[in-house]
This record gives structure tokens, C-alpha cells and sequence, in this order.
């Protein structure tokens, strides 16, 4: 138990946002159906809640659905939402909303991305397009490149994340569904073999069950469990 304590504990480092010049850009990659958008929903509310402002950028543009999800909870929680038509080029949809916050002095951007794994060279070239094009108007965006991973997944989980490190450098992960009981062992194989912090973990629908990582509370609650 100790042993695993300080495995987590190495990924435990909570995402503290702050703008600089311009907006602290968060960028959310995963692939579809790990919960990628509501996690996003449920970023924004908190940073909302923390007194930041906050705008979303729909860059998964191939889904209309996806597009349309943001959307919803951008009116719902008063969150401005950037986005283009079905099909845009998902770089410059991105490139509008950086420029969008910036103009109205916005702290927190938080962009989706498409997640489809059928052709995973095109998607990893479009991630890579994305960071070349934030990077022409702030050299130090993105400020945290997000993987959403479902806990639910186990081994497909790890390979997500070797995917996508490999596309664009991973600066955390968050964890979702993660209510059920036989789920929390793929965190430690993650820790281990990524050394990503682990910003987030969701155990539930509602947005305060979108939480911090503490490792201590979970390998507790893991305990309980059993």
C-alpha cells in the first residue's frame, strides 16, 4: 500500500490555470465515448465557480453531435462556445477561439478535438496542426494538452495514452467513470509507465463529481472497497 502511495503520489499535481498573456489554453484530446465533452462541461463549471472566465472551442468538428453537446452546455452555464460548420478544418476553428479570448481578455480556453481512431495517422497529424497553429500566436500554448481516458478500458486505456504522447506530449490525464469497483487498478499502470499528472478524476454525472486527484483519498477508498 505504501509503495503504491507514493507511485500516485508523484501524479498527483492538481491543474492550477493562469493567464498570462492571453488565455491558458487547454487542449483535450481522447477518443470518442470516454466522456471527453462532459468532462469538458464540468472543467469549465468549476473554473467558472473559481471566478475565471472561461470559453470553450468546439474542435471536433466532424461530429456534428459533438459540436452541438458544447454547445448545449455553453448556453446552459452562460459559456461563450466558438465553433464552425461540420467538417471545418479544426485548426483554424481553434485558431478563431484563441483569438476570440484573447480579444475579450478571457482566462481559460478549453478546446475539444476530434477523437476517431479509424484512421489514426490523420488524427494525429490534425493534433499536430493544432499545436503548430497555437504556437504561431503563443509560443507557450498549449498550456496543458488533457487526455481523457475511460477507467473502464484497462489495457486500451494504455495504449491511448502511448498514442497520444507520442502525437503531442502529454501534460495530464484525467480519469473517467471511474464508479465502478474493479476499475482504479488502471491508474497505477498509467503512473507508472507515463508519469503524467493525473489532474482529474470522474465518478459520477454530477459537475462536482468531476474531482481533484488525491491519492491518498482514493487508495483508501480503493481499500474500503474490497
Amino acid at each position: 500500500q505504501q509503495d503504491m502511495a507514493e507511485l500516485l503520489q508523484h501524479v498527483e499535481q492538481p491543474l492550477l490555470p493562469v493567464a498570462q498573456d492571453g488565455p491558458f489554453v487547454i487542449l483535450m484530446v481522447g477518443v470518442n465515448g470516454v466522456g471527453k465533452t462532459t468532462t469538458i462541461g464540468k472543467m469549465a463549471q468549476q473554473f467558472k465557480q473559481q471566478g475565471k472566465s472561461v470559453m470553450l472551442a468546439a474542435g471536433d468538428t466532424f461530429r456534428a453531435a459533438a459540436v452541438e453537446q458544447l454547445q448545449v452546455w455553453g448556453d446552459r452555464n452562460q459559456i461563450p462556445v466558438i465553433a464552425q460548420h461540420t467538417g471545418a478544418d479544426s485548426a483554424s476553428v481553434i485558431f478563431d477561439a484563441y483569438q476570440a479570448a484573447k480579444a475579450r481578455k478571457v482566462d481559460v480556453l478549453i478546446a475539444d478535438t476530434a477523437g476517431r481512431l479509424q484512421n489514426k495517422a490523420h488524427l494525429m497529424e490534425e493534433l499536430k496542426k493544432i499545436v503548430r497553429v497555437l504556437q504561431k500566436i503563443d509560443a507557450t500554448a498549449p498550456h496543458e494538452v488533457m487526455l481523457t481516458l475511460d477507467a473502464g478500458t484497462g489495457q486500451n486505456a494504455l495504449s491511448q495514452a502511448k498514442l497520444f504522447n507520442e502525437a503531442v506530449p502529454l501534460t495530464g490525464i484525467s480519469l473517467t467513470k471511474l464508479d465502478g469497483t474493479a476499475k482504479g487498478g488502471v491508474i497505477f499502470a498509467i503512473a507508472d509507465q507515463f508519469q503524467v499528472p493525473i489532474r482529474f478524476i470522474g465518478v459520477g454525472e454530477a459537475i462536482d463529481d468531476l474531482r481533484q486527484f488525491q491519492a491518498q483519498d482514493f487508495i483508501r477508498a480503493l481499500f474500503n472497497k474490497e
